[in-house]
This record gives structure tokens, C-alpha cells and sequence, in this order.
């Protein structure tokens, strides 16, 4: 059998089952069935997105994520209000009893990696922003200057405010685990800057 014999045959336009719709410059168009299991995933897909549009939308009966999670925030903000009443007052004693804590230090230091580490370096040793290790600080070393500094950073040298974002607990915990590590002069650590305290 030659090529030419096992080539498709081109359908014949002018018998009557004939499947070509158009023929334009030897391009033909064939009247093709779409395979039914599309078919019905694509009405299926039309009935879901009605039924969602309609519940969630016009009826209004379920929770979109969108107030799902403004739910979720507002618990979440009201439970940090009342963990900050039940907390007290942040005075130099708590932090410094903070900073014994094993539990609180593991946290700090965690949330310091996620956070922190672009500017201060791993473990605090120091990049764009100073050594966190050594003895020397440019804003004051003691707890309630640890913590301030934190909590409202130096936006005109680049460090936001952390406070909002960590949450006063986590704001703590990072403060914690700074007092832990003041003084440990981690090798390779950046030259110290600011006065020793």
C-alpha cells in the first residue's frame, strides 16, 4: 500500500452525511460532536458557579473567606487585648524574667528569624543593621530601650515599627530572646557601633 493510499481521506462536501461546515483555502471546518464528558463538566461547572453565585451572594447565607477571616482577625485582636490585661504592664523586671523563660526565648528567636534576620544577621551577628551580640548599642541596651525600639523602630533609619505586626505577646517574646543574646559576640559578627552599655 503506497503513502498516498493511507493518507485520511478528505470527507466528500457534497454528500448528504457530509461533516464539513466551511472549507476556505483547502482549510476545512468539521462539524464535530465535543466529547460528552466535557461537555457535562462544563454545565457542571455552570450549575456550581449559579448555586455559588446564589448562595453565597443573593441569598447571603454562607460566610465568604473574605468575612470568614475578618471574623477570625477580630477574635484573634480581642484575644491579644485581653492576653496584653492579663500580661500587665511591661516594666524591665518582666522582660528580664521574659528572657529566663526557655519557652519565650525559642519563640523570640524564631519569630527574629523570619523577621529580623535581612537586617541583624543570623543570629543577631549584624548586616545593613548592627550587631545585636556585642556590647555596644546605638539606642540604649536596657530592656525597656530594647523594647521600644522594637515595638516603634527608626523609621528614618529604615527599621519599621514592629509592634503592630508582631502583636504585643511576639513583641516580647523577640524582645526576650534580644536581652538572650546581648553580649555572646557571635564570631564574624559586624564591628560594634554606638556606646557600650
Amino acid at each position: 500500500m503506497s503513502p498516498k493510499d493511507r493518507a485520511p481521506k478528505k470527507p466528500d462536501r457534497d454528500s448528504p452525511d457530509s461533516p464539513i461546515v466551511h472549507e476556505y483555502d483547502g482549510i476545512i471546518e468539521l462539524d464535530n460532536q465535543l466529547p460528552r464528558w466535557w461537555v457535562y463538566t462544563l454545565l457542571g461547572a455552570i450549575i456550581f458557579a449559579a448555586g455559588y453565585w446564589l448562595y453565597f451572594h443573593s441569598a447571603a447565607q454562607g460566610d465568604l473567606a473574605s468575612r470568614e477571616y475578618a471574623r477570625w482577625h477580630a477574635a484573634e485582636v480581642a484575644a491579644e487585648a485581653e492576653r496584653l490585661k492579663a500580661a500587665g504592664e511591661v516594666t524591665p523586671e518582666l522582660l528580664l524574667t521574659l528572657r529566663k523563660n526557655p519557652g519565650t526565648v525559642e519563640q523570640g528567636a524564631g519569630i527574629f528569624a523570619e523577621n529580623c534576620v535581612t537586617c541583624h544577621g543570623d543570629g543577631g551577628k549584624g548586616m545593613v543593621g548592627p550587631n545585636l551580640t556585642d556590647d555596644a548599642w546605638i539606642h540604649g541596651s536596657d530592656p525597656m530601650a530594647l523594647y521600644k525600639a522594637v515595638r516603634e523602630g527608626f523609621p528614618e533609619k529604615s527599621m519599621q515599627p514592629w509592634g503592630k505586626a508582631l502583636g504585643e505577646a511576639r513583641t516580647r517574646a523577640v524582645v526576650a530572646y534580644v536581652i538572650s543574646i546581648k553580649g555572646t559576640n557571635v564570631a564574624g559578627g559586624k564591628a560594634p557601633q554606638g556606646d557600650k552599655k
